[in-house]
């Protein structure tokens, strides 16, 4: 049979220390950990955070209605010409074509071709160049 070591044996055993984890701030949060500590006499420490726990907006800046009244009022948008919008009625009509079918021509919804048409649009480049290409009718700029 052979042997196994011949050497000395020696062990070398390093003692093997166990922590506990420490508790997370989740645990040290919950009200019962904190009545403990307070039953046991340890230091709790208590914040008042700011606004905490209340559905009240950031004070911003204060704007009063006064400054605004006092204040010019922004010019309004220009909208779609008279001319405008009867040229694309006209030229619609002569094509026999509906507004949903020029929306869907010129890749738009129909509710913006009803505005173009109504005049509440505020006028689009892109949108009357579309409409121009689509109808056959000069939209944009002199006549």
């Amino acid at each position: 049979m052979p042997s196994r070591f011949g050497g000395a044996v020696s062990q070398d055993w390093e003692p093997v220390v166990l922590h506990k984890s420490k508790p997370k701030s989740q645990d040290l949060r919950d009200p019962k950990a904190v009545n403990q500590a307070l039953r046991s006499g340890a230091a709790v420490q208590t914040i008042k955070k700011f606004d905490a726990g209340s559905n009240k907006k950031a004070a911003g800046p204060v704007i009063y209605a006064r400054k605004l009244d006092e204040a010019e009022e922004p010019a309004a948008l220009d909208r779609v010409p008279t001319d405008v919008r009867q040229a694309i009625q006209k030229a619609r009509l002569e094509k026999k074509m509906s507004q949903a079918e020029l929306a869907k021509q010129i890749n738009e919804q129909l509710k913006v071709v009803q505005e173009y048409e109504n005049g509440k649009a505020v006028p689009n480049q892109a949108v009357l160049a579309k409409m121009e290409r689509v109808l056959g009718v000069k939209l944009r700029g002199k006549k």
